[in-house]
């Protein structure tokens, strides 16, 4: 399997990923990999290391993304809050949404 850091058309898939973040509604939350399954795979990358590579491109457009994009609703496939800076912010805004959060911080 290839290797992709990153996907072939940066600029493309971030815009993706941070149309569809903008897409969650207050007070409920999607995984990286939920995110990925909802853009189909770059030209060139086949399916398995799209889907191999794909939800860490989409934390990397999380990373980058803009101010009006709501960053804080995106989880892992745990449904845990990643640990990553910024990390500290992101359950405070979460639970000032409703999420509720378990014992096990999910």
């Amino acid at each position: 399997m290839p290797s992709f850091a990153s996907p072939p058309n940066l600029k493309a898939y971030y815009e993706q990923v941070w149309n569809i973040a903008r897409q969650i509604p207050v007070g409920r939350v999607a995984t990286y990999g939920q995110i990925a399954k909802l853009i189909p795979p770059p030209v060139g990358v086949e399916i398995e290391a799209y889907a191999a590579f794909a939800p860490r491109w989409v934390g990397g457009a999380m990373a980058a993304c803009p101010d009006d994009v709501p960053w804080q609703r995106v989880i892992n496939s745990q449904g845990k809050i990643s640990e990553r800076p910024g990390a500290e912010r992101q359950r405070p805004l979460l639970e000032a949404e409703g999420i509720i959060f378990d014992a096990k911080d999910r």
